[in-house]
């Protein structure tokens, strides 16, 4: 792993981070690798990606998260 791939993967590549209505959200480009490790590091979470390439980590539940997040129609 190099020192370019390191400083973009997630939590390190988060430009921002945000709480919004009681769901983390990390602002960059994440993949499944990501999502894989939010997995990991928030048991009982239910972390997904939104359509702007963002992570989201929703509070425990059933069923798989909606984005509360998605690309702004222009």
């Amino acid at each position: 792993m190099t020192v370019d791939a390191q400083l973009h993967r997630w939590p390190i590549g988060a430009r921002k981070v945000e709480l919004f209505s009681g769901v983390l959200v990390f602002t960059g480009d994440f993949d499944e690798r990501d999502l894989e490790t939010a997995r990991r590091t928030y048991p009982g979470r239910r972390p997904v990606l939104n359509a702007d390439g963002g992570l989201e980590v929703h509070p425990a539940g059933k069923g798989e998260p909606r984005p509360v997040l998605s690309i702004s129609e222009s």
